[in-house]
């Protein structure tokens, strides 16, 4: 309570001084995707400090945050560590955990996939599963770990489709395949495609997220109050409803 009131303080603060100011946010779609846009939009009612979020791929996250003015950065522990190396950015906050899916077409079975064997049985019973392209020209860390994960030797059989229409979601919803792997948050938001589960943890198949505000942030002050509301108990529904469970780590 008392954290959330010091919070509240802060932002009337902020609010009293924000006038027209802006602060750039920089997520991957696995967060862009997970409640950002409504967590944004609800801390700028509240101060007036209007958010613009560039969405990325995660891979390619460090580069442009350096090559461009940034407040704000959403990325993996170990891409965060990566700015921390180098002194750009100021100490991170954990946000949450995205897990890898498995989704089908609305309306369609929705198999135990609770365990790794069962999880493989439901794969090869499908006549293919669709995921985003490794190449890592591209940066979807996603894909990469999906890739990785269909070349194992015990998911021999299962029919792995390389979408050409854009990730897992996409290709789904295209008829590339009957079922996709995809980060939950990035399969959530269609009507046309059913979330079926979380892959089994044992298999790490998901990604931690961690927020940090850049050394040089052109808005300090404003980047800081922002940091503060994401990681805000009033912010951890819209998470969860997007997909990004409470941070664990």
């Amino acid at each position: 309570m008392i954290r959330t009131a010091l919070l509240g303080i802060l932002l009337s603060l902020v609010a009293g001084t924000a006038m027209a100011a802006e602060i750039q946010v920089l997520a991957p779609p696995v967060v862009a995707n997970a409640g950002l846009k409504t967590i944004a939009d609800g801390f700028t009612q509240k101060t007036g400090i209007q958010v613009v979020v560039r969405s990325l791929e995660l891979l390619k996250i460090p580069q442009d945050a350096v090559a461009k003015p940034t407040d704000i950065v959403f990325a993996t522990p170990a891409l965060i560590g990566e700015f921390a190396k180098a002194g750009a950015i100021k100490p991170a906050k954990a946000v949450g955990r995205v897990n890898i899916g498995l989704a089908v077409l609305a309306g369609a079975a929705h198999p135990d996939i609770s365990t790794t064997a069962k999880l493989i049985a439901a794969l090869k019973a499908y006549k293919g599963v669709v995921y985003s392209n490794p190449d890592p020209a591209r940066g979807s860390l996603g894909a990469i770990m999906i890739d990785r994960l269909l070349k194992r030797p015990d998911f021999a059989g299962v029919h792995g489709v390389i979408s050409s229409k854009g990730n897992g979601a996409s290709g789904l919803m295209n008829g590339e395949a009957d079922s996709a792997l995809q980060f939950e948050s990035e399969i959530l938001p269609h009507k046309e495609i059913e979330l079926v589960g979380a892959l089994p943890e044992e298999l790490g198949a998901f990604v931690d997220i961690s927020v940090a505000a850049l050394d040089k942030a052109p808005n300090p002050a404003e980047a800081q109050a922002f940091l503060d509301y994401v990681i805000a108990a009033q912010s951890a529904p819209h998470w969860a409803a997007g997909g990004l469970t409470a941070a664990r780590y």
